[in-house]
Protein backbone atom coordinates (compact mmCIF):
# COMPACT_ATOMS: atom_id res chain seq x y z
CA UNK A 1 0.00 0.00 0.00
CA UNK A 2 1.32 3.69 -0.72
CA UNK A 3 0.82 6.59 1.54
CA UNK A 4 -0.14 10.16 -0.04
CA UNK A 5 -0.03 13.17 2.42
CA UNK A 6 -3.25 15.27 1.62
CA UNK A 7 -2.71 19.68 2.68
CA UNK A 8 -4.70 23.01 2.41
CA UNK A 9 -2.48 25.53 0.74
CA UNK A 10 -2.79 27.90 3.33
CA UNK A 11 0.33 30.11 3.86
CA UNK A 12 2.85 30.39 3.93
CA UNK A 13 4.11 28.03 1.03
CA UNK A 14 7.06 27.10 2.51
CA UNK A 15 5.36 24.85 5.80
CA UNK A 16 3.64 23.15 2.95
CA UNK A 17 6.70 22.14 1.15
CA UNK A 18 8.31 21.32 4.46
CA UNK A 19 5.78 18.93 5.47
CA UNK A 20 5.91 17.70 1.83
CA UNK A 21 9.45 17.21 2.54
CA UNK A 22 8.67 15.26 6.15
CA UNK A 23 6.52 12.87 4.26
CA UNK A 24 9.11 11.79 1.80
CA UNK A 25 10.93 10.99 4.43
CA UNK A 26 9.19 9.37 6.13
CA UNK A 27 8.29 7.02 3.12
CA UNK A 28 5.00 8.78 1.73
CA UNK A 29 4.69 8.27 -2.06
CA UNK A 30 2.12 11.45 -2.66
CA UNK A 31 1.70 14.55 -1.87
CA UNK A 32 -2.14 16.30 -2.36
CA UNK A 33 -3.34 19.42 -1.65
CA UNK A 34 -6.84 20.97 -1.97
CA UNK A 35 -7.75 23.00 -5.19
CA UNK A 36 -9.48 25.94 -4.19
CA UNK A 37 -7.99 28.89 -5.64
CA UNK A 38 -11.08 31.71 -3.26
CA UNK A 39 -9.82 29.83 -0.33
CA UNK A 40 -6.06 28.83 -0.30
CA UNK A 41 -3.07 29.77 -2.13
CA UNK A 42 -2.62 28.37 -5.83
CA UNK A 43 -1.07 24.34 -5.51
CA UNK A 44 0.48 24.29 -8.92
CA UNK A 45 3.00 27.21 -8.11
CA UNK A 46 3.23 25.57 -4.79
CA UNK A 47 3.54 21.84 -6.05
CA UNK A 48 6.81 23.39 -8.60
CA UNK A 49 8.38 23.95 -4.63
CA UNK A 50 7.69 20.70 -3.79
CA UNK A 51 9.09 18.90 -6.50
CA UNK A 52 12.31 20.82 -6.76
CA UNK A 53 12.67 19.93 -3.01
CA UNK A 54 11.58 16.33 -2.87
CA UNK A 55 13.11 13.82 -4.99
CA UNK A 56 10.48 10.89 -5.76
CA UNK A 57 7.19 12.40 -4.19
CA UNK A 58 4.13 12.89 -6.90
CA UNK A 59 1.86 15.57 -6.08
CA UNK A 60 -1.78 16.34 -7.81
CA UNK A 61 -4.69 17.63 -6.60
CA UNK A 62 -7.10 16.27 -4.59
CA UNK A 63 -9.02 17.40 -6.41
CA UNK A 64 -8.79 20.18 -9.58
CA UNK A 65 -11.97 20.49 -11.56
CA UNK A 66 -13.08 21.35 -15.52
CA UNK A 67 -14.46 24.52 -14.18
CA UNK A 68 -12.07 27.26 -12.62
CA UNK A 69 -9.38 26.71 -15.25
CA UNK A 70 -9.58 25.86 -19.35
CA UNK A 71 -8.52 22.49 -19.91
CA UNK A 72 -5.76 23.32 -22.27
CA UNK A 73 -3.99 24.78 -19.02
CA UNK A 74 -4.57 22.41 -16.91
CA UNK A 75 -3.05 19.88 -19.10
CA UNK A 76 -0.07 22.52 -20.23
CA UNK A 77 0.68 22.78 -16.08
CA UNK A 78 0.50 19.25 -15.61
CA UNK A 79 2.98 18.47 -18.36
CA UNK A 80 5.03 21.81 -17.79
CA UNK A 81 5.95 20.21 -14.07
CA UNK A 82 6.48 16.63 -15.98
CA UNK A 83 8.82 18.21 -17.95
CA UNK A 84 10.85 20.19 -15.43
CA UNK A 85 10.82 17.19 -12.77
CA UNK A 86 9.80 14.00 -14.57
CA UNK A 87 6.24 12.30 -14.58
CA UNK A 88 5.59 13.17 -10.83
CA UNK A 89 1.94 14.40 -11.23
CA UNK A 90 -1.24 12.63 -11.16
CA UNK A 91 -4.46 14.68 -11.86
CA UNK A 92 -7.02 14.02 -9.37
CA UNK A 93 -10.63 15.19 -10.55
CA UNK A 94 -13.84 16.05 -9.37
CA UNK A 95 -16.68 18.14 -9.83
CA UNK A 96 -15.28 20.95 -7.92
CA UNK A 97 -17.40 21.24 -4.73
CA UNK A 98 -15.93 24.50 -2.89
CA UNK A 99 -14.08 26.15 -5.85
CA UNK A 100 -17.43 26.17 -8.02
CA UNK A 101 -19.62 27.15 -5.19
CA UNK A 102 -17.51 29.95 -3.50
CA UNK A 103 -16.91 31.62 -7.35
CA UNK A 104 -20.75 31.45 -7.20
CA UNK A 105 -20.84 28.77 -9.90
CA UNK A 106 -22.56 25.39 -9.85
CA UNK A 107 -20.27 22.35 -9.69
CA UNK A 108 -19.71 20.51 -12.85
CA UNK A 109 -21.56 17.64 -14.63
CA UNK A 110 -20.51 14.11 -15.43
CA UNK A 111 -19.91 14.73 -18.72
CA UNK A 112 -17.78 18.30 -18.50
CA UNK A 113 -15.23 15.90 -15.86
CA UNK A 114 -15.47 13.31 -19.21
CA UNK A 115 -14.58 15.37 -21.93
CA UNK A 116 -12.13 16.93 -19.18
CA UNK A 117 -10.15 13.83 -18.38
CA UNK A 118 -9.98 12.81 -22.19
CA UNK A 119 -8.00 16.05 -23.26
CA UNK A 120 -6.03 16.33 -20.12
CA UNK A 121 -4.67 13.15 -20.50
CA UNK A 122 -4.39 13.20 -24.12
CA UNK A 123 -2.15 16.35 -24.68
CA UNK A 124 -0.37 15.01 -21.24
CA UNK A 125 0.47 12.63 -23.60
CA UNK A 126 1.90 14.91 -26.42
CA UNK A 127 -1.53 13.44 -28.49
CA UNK A 128 -3.80 15.94 -29.79
CA UNK A 129 -7.06 16.58 -28.27
CA UNK A 130 -10.71 18.76 -29.39
CA UNK A 131 -11.31 21.00 -26.92
CA UNK A 132 -14.85 21.13 -28.63
CA UNK A 133 -16.57 22.54 -31.73
CA UNK A 134 -13.55 21.15 -33.70
CA UNK A 135 -10.55 23.12 -32.35
CA UNK A 136 -7.86 20.26 -31.84
CA UNK A 137 -4.70 20.89 -30.61
CA UNK A 138 -1.49 19.46 -29.46
CA UNK A 139 1.59 20.21 -27.45
CA UNK A 140 4.88 20.11 -29.42
CA UNK A 141 7.12 20.01 -26.97
CA UNK A 142 5.86 17.06 -25.24
CA UNK A 143 9.05 14.29 -24.85
CA UNK A 144 8.14 11.00 -25.41
CA UNK A 145 7.10 8.92 -22.41
CA UNK A 146 5.12 11.73 -20.65
CA UNK A 147 2.10 10.88 -19.21
CA UNK A 148 -0.65 12.64 -17.09
CA UNK A 149 -2.61 10.12 -15.28
CA UNK A 150 -5.83 11.20 -14.62
CA UNK A 151 -7.76 10.18 -11.09
CA UNK A 152 -11.83 10.45 -10.26
CA UNK A 153 -13.30 11.53 -7.15
CA UNK A 154 -16.97 9.96 -6.46
CA UNK A 155 -19.35 8.98 -4.42
CA UNK A 156 -22.23 8.72 -6.13
CA UNK A 157 -23.62 5.50 -8.98
CA UNK A 158 -23.17 7.77 -12.10
CA UNK A 159 -20.35 8.83 -11.06
CA UNK A 160 -18.53 5.69 -10.22
CA UNK A 161 -19.85 4.08 -12.99
CA UNK A 162 -17.74 6.60 -14.90
CA UNK A 163 -14.83 5.98 -12.98
CA UNK A 164 -14.72 2.48 -13.86
CA UNK A 165 -15.31 3.09 -17.22
CA UNK A 166 -12.90 5.97 -18.10
CA UNK A 167 -10.45 7.15 -15.11
CA UNK A 168 -6.63 5.79 -14.32
CA UNK A 169 -7.91 5.73 -10.77
CA UNK A 170 -10.32 6.32 -8.08
CA UNK A 171 -10.58 8.80 -4.88
CA UNK A 172 -13.08 7.55 -2.64
CA UNK A 173 -12.70 10.43 0.09
CA UNK A 174 -13.94 8.10 3.28
CA UNK A 175 -12.25 5.44 5.24
CA UNK A 176 -15.46 3.42 5.97
CA UNK A 177 -15.02 -0.34 5.25
CA UNK A 178 -18.51 -1.24 4.13
CA UNK A 179 -19.03 1.55 1.73
CA UNK A 180 -15.34 1.55 0.64
CA UNK A 181 -15.94 -2.15 -0.50
CA UNK A 182 -19.48 -1.02 -2.05
CA UNK A 183 -17.33 1.45 -4.11
CA UNK A 184 -14.86 -0.08 -5.00
CA UNK A 185 -16.75 -2.95 -6.20
CA UNK A 186 -19.11 -1.07 -8.26
CA UNK A 187 -15.86 1.03 -9.75
CA UNK A 188 -14.45 -2.50 -10.97
CA UNK A 189 -17.55 -3.88 -11.81
CA UNK A 190 -17.88 -0.94 -14.35
CA UNK A 191 -14.04 -0.91 -15.62
CA UNK A 192 -14.37 -4.87 -16.39
CA UNK A 193 -18.52 -4.37 -18.15
CA UNK A 194 -16.27 -1.59 -20.29
CA UNK A 195 -13.35 -3.84 -21.22
CA UNK A 196 -10.89 -2.77 -19.18
CA UNK A 197 -8.46 -4.68 -16.33
CA UNK A 198 -10.04 -3.33 -13.39
CA UNK A 199 -6.96 -4.14 -11.45
CA UNK A 200 -5.54 -1.04 -13.85
CA UNK A 201 -7.73 1.12 -12.24
CA UNK A 202 -5.99 2.77 -9.04
CA UNK A 203 -7.65 3.00 -5.42
CA UNK A 204 -7.06 5.59 -3.63
CA UNK A 205 -8.78 6.09 0.14
CA UNK A 206 -8.43 9.45 1.29
CA UNK A 207 -9.14 10.45 5.31
CA UNK A 208 -8.65 12.12 8.32
CA UNK A 209 -5.86 10.31 10.69
CA UNK A 210 -5.32 11.27 14.15
CA UNK A 211 -2.92 9.00 16.39
CA UNK A 212 -2.89 8.67 19.93
CA UNK A 213 -0.75 7.90 22.16
CA UNK A 214 -3.79 5.27 23.86
CA UNK A 215 -7.21 4.79 23.73
CA UNK A 216 -8.38 6.61 26.88
CA UNK A 217 -11.47 8.06 26.33
CA UNK A 218 -10.03 11.52 26.28
CA UNK A 219 -7.68 10.84 24.05
CA UNK A 220 -10.26 9.27 21.59
CA UNK A 221 -12.86 12.46 22.44
CA UNK A 222 -9.69 14.59 21.25
CA UNK A 223 -9.08 13.21 18.27
CA UNK A 224 -12.70 12.69 16.71
CA UNK A 225 -13.01 16.77 17.66
CA UNK A 226 -10.05 17.49 15.69
CA UNK A 227 -11.64 15.39 12.66
CA UNK A 228 -15.26 16.17 12.39
CA UNK A 229 -14.86 18.33 9.98
CA UNK A 230 -14.25 15.86 7.74
CA UNK A 231 -18.13 13.86 7.73
CA UNK A 232 -18.90 17.78 7.20
CA UNK A 233 -17.07 17.97 4.18
CA UNK A 234 -18.48 14.28 2.96
CA UNK A 235 -21.54 15.21 3.93
CA UNK A 236 -21.84 18.58 1.25
CA UNK A 237 -21.61 15.67 -1.46
CA UNK A 238 -23.99 13.66 -0.03
CA UNK A 239 -26.16 15.97 0.37
CA UNK A 240 -25.82 16.69 -3.28
CA UNK A 241 -26.66 12.84 -3.61
CA UNK A 242 -30.16 12.99 -1.61
CA UNK A 243 -31.14 15.72 -3.31
CA UNK A 244 -30.37 14.10 -6.51
CA UNK A 245 -31.78 10.71 -5.69
CA UNK A 246 -33.58 10.84 -2.33
CA UNK A 247 -33.61 9.32 0.51
CA UNK A 248 -33.50 5.64 1.39
CA UNK A 249 -32.74 5.15 -2.44
CA UNK A 250 -31.39 1.95 -3.40
CA UNK A 251 -28.99 3.91 -5.48
CA UNK A 252 -27.07 5.64 -2.95
CA UNK A 253 -26.73 3.65 0.49
CA UNK A 254 -28.05 4.59 3.71
CA UNK A 255 -24.83 3.99 5.36
CA UNK A 256 -23.44 7.21 3.16
CA UNK A 257 -26.47 9.25 3.57
CA UNK A 258 -28.33 8.92 6.78
CA UNK A 259 -26.20 10.80 9.13
CA UNK A 260 -26.80 14.21 7.38
CA UNK A 261 -30.81 14.43 8.49
CA UNK A 262 -29.86 17.35 11.12
CA UNK A 263 -26.92 19.36 8.77
CA UNK A 264 -28.37 22.56 8.73
CA UNK A 265 -25.86 24.34 5.90
CA UNK A 266 -21.69 25.29 5.97
CA UNK A 267 -20.06 28.06 5.76
CA UNK A 268 -16.96 27.60 3.31
CA UNK A 269 -15.05 29.83 5.34
CA UNK A 270 -14.14 26.47 7.89
CA UNK A 271 -13.82 23.99 4.90
CA UNK A 272 -11.86 21.08 5.79
CA UNK A 273 -10.68 23.03 8.69
CA UNK A 274 -10.64 21.31 12.52
CA UNK A 275 -13.09 23.32 14.85
CA UNK A 276 -15.95 23.76 11.94
CA UNK A 277 -19.08 25.06 13.81
CA UNK A 278 -21.03 23.82 10.68
CA UNK A 279 -19.99 20.23 11.63
CA UNK A 280 -21.44 19.78 14.82
CA UNK A 281 -24.38 16.98 13.57
CA UNK A 282 -21.64 14.90 12.74
CA UNK A 283 -21.81 12.10 15.09
CA UNK A 284 -18.91 10.28 17.14
CA UNK A 285 -20.07 7.21 14.63
CA UNK A 286 -19.58 8.96 11.32
CA UNK A 287 -15.74 10.37 12.87
CA UNK A 288 -14.55 6.45 13.63
CA UNK A 289 -15.90 5.07 10.25
CA UNK A 290 -14.66 7.91 8.00
CA UNK A 291 -11.89 8.58 9.86
CA UNK A 292 -8.60 6.37 11.64
CA UNK A 293 -7.89 7.51 14.95
CA UNK A 294 -6.67 5.89 18.31
CA UNK A 295 -3.28 4.27 18.80
CA UNK A 296 -0.75 2.81 16.43
CA UNK A 297 -1.78 -0.85 16.14
CA UNK A 298 -6.04 0.98 15.45
CA UNK A 299 -4.44 2.26 12.13
CA UNK A 300 -2.38 -0.36 10.99
CA UNK A 301 -5.08 -3.00 11.81
CA UNK A 302 -8.06 -0.35 9.56
CA UNK A 303 -5.12 -0.23 6.98
CA UNK A 304 -4.61 -3.77 6.41
CA UNK A 305 -8.45 -4.32 6.16
CA UNK A 306 -8.46 -1.39 3.66
CA UNK A 307 -5.78 -2.95 1.46
CA UNK A 308 -7.82 -6.58 2.00
CA UNK A 309 -10.66 -4.43 0.05
CA UNK A 310 -8.36 -3.86 -3.11
CA UNK A 311 -7.13 0.00 -1.95
CA UNK A 312 -3.49 0.92 -3.14
CA UNK A 313 -3.37 4.07 -1.59
CA UNK A 314 -4.59 5.48 1.67
CA UNK A 315 -4.27 9.46 1.78
CA UNK A 316 -3.69 11.66 5.21
CA UNK A 317 -5.59 14.43 5.00
CA UNK A 318 -3.51 15.90 8.05
CA UNK A 319 -5.44 19.07 8.77
CA UNK A 320 -5.25 19.11 12.17
CA UNK A 321 -3.32 20.32 15.47
CA UNK A 322 -1.01 17.31 15.28
CA UNK A 323 0.61 17.27 12.11
CA UNK A 324 4.14 16.49 12.19
CA UNK A 325 3.45 13.82 14.81
CA UNK A 326 0.61 12.27 12.66
CA UNK A 327 3.44 12.25 9.92
CA UNK A 328 6.26 10.57 11.88
CA UNK A 329 4.00 8.32 13.43
CA UNK A 330 2.89 6.90 10.10
CA UNK A 331 6.63 6.61 8.91
CA UNK A 332 8.13 5.37 12.47
CA UNK A 333 5.57 2.41 12.53
CA UNK A 334 2.31 2.53 10.20
CA UNK A 335 4.12 2.79 6.84
CA UNK A 336 6.43 0.23 7.84
CA UNK A 337 4.02 -2.38 8.88
CA UNK A 338 1.77 -2.08 5.73
CA UNK A 339 5.16 -2.69 3.43
CA UNK A 340 5.53 -6.01 4.94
Amino acid sequence: MDFGLVLQTDPPASRVVSLMQRAERNGFSHGWTFDSAVLWQEPFVIYSQILANTTHLKVGPMVTNPGTRTWEVTASTFATLNDMFGNRTVCGIGRGDSAMRVAGRKPNTLARISEAMKVVRALGRGEEADLGGGTAVRFPWIKPGAEVPVWMAAYGPKALKMTGEEADGFILQLADLYLTEYMVKAVKDAAAAAGRDPDEVTICVAAPAYVTADDSPEALAHAREQCRWFGGMVGNHVADLVSKYGEHSAAVPDELTDYIKSREGYDYAHHGRSGNPDTQFVPDEIVDRFCLIGPVEQHIEKLQALRALGVDQFAVYDMHDAQEATIDAYGAEIIPALHR
